[in-house]
């Protein structure tokens, strides 16, 4: 129901968007590993931030696990003491969605984006409940120190074949998102 292409077209979407929108400062370094060989049980002790964009034919849930460790942290509240690390990631996750959101407009219309949510990790059990097409787990490490996981969840209602050009980049600087 969902092609290889299509498969590969999201991880390679989110990856492009997560190493512009993760980083603080243009100086930063962003890698993004998919993860093959882990389990739910990694991630249940962590906090999820969750954004979904839906269309038509799919849903894709963005789901970032956020630990509270002292990099992260510092990384992400240096410049703010008025939110809570989860506050502040959901207005990050927020701006990696919308560049998501940008890129798939232009292969479906009428895409619609929720709010930042966040869940418990012990939630992450029940996405098989959603009859996932598509399930992928990414490794995050930005400067080498702060390490953040995501999972990728794509669920499709009708056959999705799509291809993005692997060579483009994705630009979203100076784009607005009003909700």
């Amino acid at each position: 129901m969902i092609s290889e292409q299509s498969k590969q077209s999201i991880d390679y979407i989110f990856s492009k968007s997560a190493k512009k929108s993760l980083i603080l400062n243009p100086d930063d370094c962003c890698v993004i590993e998919q993860m093959t060989d882990c389990k739910d049980s990694e991630f249940l002790e962590r906090e999820m931030v969750v954004l979904t964009i839906s269309s038509l034919v799919f849903r894709v849930l963005t789901i970032f696990h956020i630990g509270e460790d002292s990099a992260t942290r510092n990384y992400f509240l240096s410049k703010t003491t008025d939110k809570s690390l989860l506050e502040f990631f959901s207005e990050i996750g927020n701006l990696c969605s919308g560049a998501m959101n940008q890129e798939l407009l232009r292969y479906f219309p009428h895409l619609g984006m929720s709010t930042p949510y966040t869940l418990s990790g012990r939630c992450l059990p029940f996405l098989n409940e959603l009859k996932p097409g598509y399930l992928s787990r990414h490794a995050i490490t930005i400067n080498d120190s702060v390490r953040l996981q995501a999972t990728l969840c794509l669920c499709g209602y009708a056959p999705i074949d799509f291809a993005v050009d692997l060579n483009d980049a994705i630009d979203t600087s100076g784009e607005l998102e009003f909700f």
